[in-house]
């Protein structure tokens, strides 16, 4: 079969010396070995978190785990800040966990302000808020510095932060920012396979966790910090994945994170150049842009879903239309993981010779 290189917002694209390594041989994740895998993974999970905190790994999407931190965390009513597909859904998910939850909604295209949470929250009603960071239906870069340094007002408020496609592109300190719960899955920025997702709960969160009665068993955070203490997961883990992510953290490292933060800060840039010389529009506005996709507004009127067709016949790349509600007015782009100013540019010719033939 032809390879259809992905530049969707993920799964995106992994690489062979990833593949690799997911097919060295199983070990019993009761074992001695898998402890010592852990152990080698931890300091440089760490590192990547800005935490001193433990980081648990879940077989699971990053749904799980943010539907864990409900359950976990909402003992009274949480404020799902909703800017797009998926904070959206966030709202949809607490409602279905029997939370009482209110939606803090913003036009999508543009961001949660620290000044709405600030509004929200003191109203005393909330023991928890959701913020999903890179909003991937939208490309909104969500003000997380400012929206935490809010909630640190607000002692008792636990912070929940979907980092899914914005960790490791951008600096996020999870111990400096005073974050609860900080959550990924690893399809996305990390550039690995999905089925495995990463957090690290706080001190507080976790002893917040401790009182609560109906926090479930799969997610259960007392149980995630007992079992790490020691190097092991709750569950079953998916040990391939462990072991690309140990191949992953040595790509990082050897490029070295603030080199990583500007490869993603340029490519970036590549991607926003095409966009102004094509005269389309962003959907975020300045300021407020993803670094690791663009979703462009269909400003000009192309047909998006023949875009997308012509890249993957004749350029074996695949873009994404819009999502949801945004469907035909945008379409979207991802410079996420392990792309390089080679690949974007051959994305960029790929583009231009497409958007000729519409």
């Amino acid at each position: 079969m032809s390879h259809v290189k992905l530049f969707i917002p993920g799964p995106v694209e992994v690489s062979a010396k990833t593949q690799l390594a997911m097919i060295q041989p199983l070990m019993g994740h009761r074992s001695k070995e898998f402890q010592a895998l852990y152990q080698r993974i931890m300091p440089g999970l760490q590192t990547l978190f800005g935490t001193a905190q433990p980081v648990f790994l879940s077989t699971s999407s990053a749904w799980g785990v943010m539907e864990g931190a409900l359950r976990n965390l909402v003992t009274k009513k949480v404020l799902n800040c909703c800017c797009g597909a998926f904070s959206d859904k966030w709202y949809e998910v607490s409602l279905s966990c029997g939370k009482q939850a209110e939606a803090l909604r913003v036009p999508w295209g543009q961001p949660i302000t620290p000044e709405a949470v600030d509004e929200r929250l003191a109203t005393g009603d909330f023991d928890a808020i959701t913020v999903v960071h890179n909003e991937t239906s939208t490309g909104v870069l969500n003000p997380l510095r400012e929206i935490a340094a809010v909630v640190k007002k607000y002692p008792g408020v636990s912070l929940i932060t979907d980092v899914v496609s914005s960790f490791s592109t951008v600096p996020i300190g999870f111990d400096e920012l005073g974050l609860d719960v900080m959550l990924l899955g690893t399809q996305k920025a990390l550039a690995l396979p999905p089925g495995m997702a990463l957090f690290a709960i706080s001190e507080a969160a976790l002893a917040k966790a401790a009182s609560v009665s109906d926090r479930g068993y799969y997610l259960d955070f007392v149980e995630f910090r007992k079992n790490a203490d020691n190097f092991m997961t709750p569950s079953t883990p998916v040990i391939p994945l462990i072991f690309a992510l140990e191949s992953k953290l040595e790509d990082i490292f050897g490029e070295g994170l603030e080199q990583r933060y500007a490869r993603h800060a340029a490519l970036n840039g590549m991607v926003h150049d095409w966009v102004r010389r094509h005269d389309f529009d962003f959907l975020a506005p300045e300021g407020y842009r993803s670094k690791s996709l663009t979703c462009v507004k269909n400003s000009r009127g192309i047909d998006t879903a023949k875009l997308v067709s012509l890249m993957r016949k004749n350029h074996l790349m695949a873009i994404d239309g819009g999502y949801g509600k945004i469907k035909d007015s945008t379409f979207r782009l991802s410079n996420m993981g392990d792309e390089t100013e080679a690949t974007i540019a051959a994305l960029i010719a790929a583009l231009d010779d497409s958007l000729a033939k519409l």
